[in-house]
C-alpha cells in the first residue's frame, strides 16, 4: 500500500477474494456461445481468442515467476541480493487483477469502439504502425508520466506501492494502485485504438504488442541479468532502444534515475541516466552461482507438488497442506512436467535461504513420494542421490541433509550405502531425524503418562518410540505387527512400556501416514493428534485437536524465508567420511 493511499488504490473487484474471475464469466461465456452457435460468416474469431489470450498472458507471467526463482535459489547473474519479505509476497499475490482489468477493456472496446470487431488476423501495415507508435509517443509519455509520479504528491499516494519492492520478481511490474494502471492503459492503448481508427488493427498486431509489453514489463524486474554480451556488441544502437533487467533495477535502488519504459533513449536525452548503469551490467552478468554450505536434499510429494513449490505458486506454497480444485484443470501441465522430470533426470534447486554467514540450498530430487515404495525404482532413486551428493562434494558444499524418504533403511541404509562407495567424501552426511523426534517429543503435553503410536512405522516413530519408553512413558500400539516390529527395536528394559491393547484410554495420539478414519472416530473426545509424518492427516473430527507436522519457529535471522512454511535447520552430523 502507498504511503498516503490516494483515490482509486483498491481494485473494484478486491471484496470478491477469489472469485474476482467471475468479473469476466459473463463477457467470456456470451463471445464462446455467439462463436459457437453463428454462422461461419458472422463469426467474429477477435472477441473469441479474448478469453485464450488472457490465459496466454498469466502462462507467460507464471513461466518469468519461476525463471526467475530459479535463478534466485541458485543465485547466478542475481542484481539485488536483498531478502524478500513476506509483506512482498502478500502485496504482490493480485498480479493477475491487471490481466482481468485489460480483459473487460478488450470485450468493452470490441463492442463499442467503431470497427473493434471482425479484426483480420494480420496486417503488416498495422504492425508497422504499432510500432512507430510505441516508440513515439508511447515511450514518450512514458518518461514524463513516471516522471510525474515520482513526484511526491504522486508518490507518496501512488507509486510509493510499487516501490516497496526493492528486491523485484517478475509480477512486480504490474503491482500498481488501479489508478496507475488506468493511466498505463490509456498510454498503451495509443497504437491499438489507432490502428482500429485507421483500419489496420489486426489480431496478431494487438496480440504480439501487449505480449512485448508483458515481456519486456517481466524481463526489466526479474532481478537477474539475462542480456549476453555479444548481443549488444554486435548491435551497438540497440543500448538505447531495450534496456537489460541491472537498468531498470537501479530505478528502484536509486530512485531518480533510469525512468524510461523500456528504450534508455529518453533517459540519456534528459540527463537521467545512472552513470553505474553499465558498470553494474558488467558485473551481474559476470556474477556465478552461489556455493552453498549446507544443501538439503528434498523431493517431490504428489503430481501436483511442483505447483506447491518455491517455483511454483506463491499462494499455494503458503499453504502445503491445503487441495485446490482447480489443479484438476491443470493436468496437462501436470503429466507436462511429470515427462520433463522423468527425462531431465537431475536434481535441481528450488530455494536459497542464508542464516548469518551460512548459505544454504534446498535441491530437489525429481521422483514422487510414492515412487520411493517401489523395489524397481531404488535403482534410480539412488544414482539421483548419489549425483546430488558428488554434485555437492564438487561445490564444496560442507554437508548435505538427507531428505526423510532420501534418507529410508530400505532405500540407502541412511546414507551408508553413499559412505561406502565415496570413502573420501569431504561433505558430511547428515540425518533430520533427530530433529523431528525432539519436536514431536516437545509436543507431547506434560504429565503425560500415556500416549498411542499409530502409523506407518518409519526411523522417525522408532526413535520416539524409544526416546518415549525410556522416559517412562507407556507406548500403546493397536496392531500386533506395530508391535512385534517396535518390541524387536527396543531393549528389554524400555520393552516393559510397550504395550498392545485394543482399549483406549489415552488422549494424546502420535500418527504417521496410514492412520485410517475408522481409528481416528475410535479416539477418546479431546484426543490431541500429533504428526510426525511429512503430512498431518485429515480433520475429521470436531471434537480433537490436530497439531501440524513437526516445524518450528524460523529464527529472526534466518533470510529469504518469502513464501512457505520453512522449519530451522538445526543439524546433527549422521554420517561422515
Amino acid at each position: 500500500m502507498a504511503s498516503k493511499p490516494g483515490i482509486l488504490t483498491d481494485w473494484p473487484w478486491t471484496c470478491l477474494g477469489n472469485f474476482k474471475y467471475l468479473v469476466l464469466a459473463p463477457w467470456a461465456i456470451q463471445e464462446t456461445y455467439s462463436f459457437v452457435v453463428s454462422d461461419e460468416s458472422e463469426r467474429d474469431l477477435s472477441h473469441f481468442l479474448i478469453f485464450p489470450f488472457l490465459l496466454l498472458r498469466m502462462l507467460h507471467s507464471q513461466i518469468w515467476i519461476s525463471l526467475s526463482r530459479y535463478h534466485t535459489a541458485k543465485g547466478s547473474n542475481r542484481i539485488v541480493d536483498k531478502t524478500i519479505e513476506f509483506e512482498q509476497v502478500d502485496r504482490e499475490r493480485n498480479w493477475d487483477d491487471q490481466i482481468i482489468f485489460n480483459g473487460l477493456l478488450l470485450y468493452l472496446g470490441g463492442m463499442y469502439v467503431k470497427g473493434g470487431d471482425h479484426l483480420p488476423l494480420w496486417r503488416t501495415d498495422g504492425i508497422v504502425l504499432t510500432a512507430l507508435l510505441h516508440a513515439g509517443p508511447v515511450e514518450f509519455l512514458y518518461y514524463w508520466l513516471h516522471r510525474a509520479l515520482h513526484h511526491h504528491f504522486l508518490y507518496s499516494r501512488y507509486h510509493s506501492h510499487h516501490h516497496s519492492s526493492i528486491a523485484t520478481e517478475p509480477i512486480t511490474s504490474v503491482i500498481h494502485p488501479f489508478a496507475e494502471h488506468i493511466a498505463y492503459f490509456v498510454l498503451f492503448a495509443i497504437p491499438l485504438y489507432t490502428s482500429v481508427a485507421t483500419g489496420t488493427a489486426s489480431i496478431l498486431s494487438m496480440a504480439i504488442y501487449v505480449i512485448y509489453i508483458d515481456f519486456m514489463n517481466n524481463m526489466g524486474h526479474c532481478n537477474f541479468e539475462l542480456i549476453p554480451k555479444w548481443l549488444l556488441s554486435a548491435f551497438p544502437p540497440l543500448k538505447y532502444l531495450m534496456y537489460t533487467p541491472s537498468f531498470h533495477s537501479l530505478h528502484h535502488t536509486q530512485f531518480r534515475t533510469n525512468y524510461s519504459l523500456f528504450m534508455p533513449f529518453y533517459d540519456y536525452i534528459y540527463g537521467t541516466m545512472d552513470e553505474s548503469s553499465d558498470s553494474l551490467y558488467e558485473i551481474v552478468l559476470d556474477r556465478k552461482e552461489d556455493t552453498p554450505d549446507v544443501v538439503h536434499l528434498t523431493h517431490l510429494t504428489t503430481p501436483e507438488s511442483i505447483y506447491y513449490m518455491r517455483l511454483g505458486f506463491a499462494s499455494l506454497a503458503s499453504k502445503p497442506h491445503n487441495s485446490t480444485w482447480y489443479l484438476w484443470l491443470l493436468w496437462p501441465v501436470t503429466l507436462w512436467s511429470m515427462m520433463v522430470t522423468r527425462i531431465y533426470g537431475r536434481t535441481f534447486t528450488i530455494e536459497r535461504n542464508v542464516f548469518k554467514h551460512l548459505k544454504l540450498q534446498t535441491w530437489a530430487v525429481p521422483k514422487y513420494k510414492i515412487q520411493y515404495y517401489m523395489q524397481w525404482q531404488r535403482g534410480s532413486i539412488n544414482n539421483l542421490i548419489e549425483d546430488a551428493i558428488l554434485a555437492a562434494e564438487e561445490k564444496g558444499v560442507k554437508v548435505l541433509s538427507l531428505g526423510l524418504l532420501n534418507q529410508q533403511e530400505e532405500l540407502n541404509g541412511v546414507g551408508e550405502l553413499f559412505v561406502r562407495r565415496h570413502p573420501k567424501l569431504k561433505v558430511k552426511l547428515i540425518s533430520g531425524n533427530s530433529l523431528a523426534v525432539a519436536v514431536v517429543l516437545n509436543s507431547v503435553p506434560k504429565g503425560t503418562s500415556q500416549v498411542v503410536l499409530r502409523g506407518n512405522l518409519s526411523k522417525v516413530a522408532y526413535s520416539i518410540a524409544l526416546a518415549l519408553c525410556q522416559g517412562g512413558i507407556q507406548v500403546t500400539t493397536l496392531r500386533e505387527d506395530e508391535y512385534n516390529k517396535l518390541k524387536a527395536r527396543l531393549s528389554i528394559e524400555a520393552g516393559k512400556k510397550l504395550v498392545l491393547s485394543k482399549i483406549i484410554a489415552s488422549k494424546t495420539w502420535l500418527v504417521g501416514d496410514g492412520l485410517s478414519e475408522d481409528e481416528q472416530l475410535r479416539a477418546p473426545k479431546g484426543t490431541v493428534f500429533i504428526p510426525y509424518s511429512q503430512f498431518p492427516p485429515k480433520k475429521i473430527r470436531k471434537d480433537c485437536f490436530y497439531y501440524n507436522i513437526p516445524a518450528m519457529l524460523a529464527p529472526k535471522h534466518f533470510q529469504n524465508v518469502d513464501s512457505c512454511e520453512v522449519s530451522t535447520i538445526k543439524i546433527k552430523p549422521l554420517l561422515s567420511s
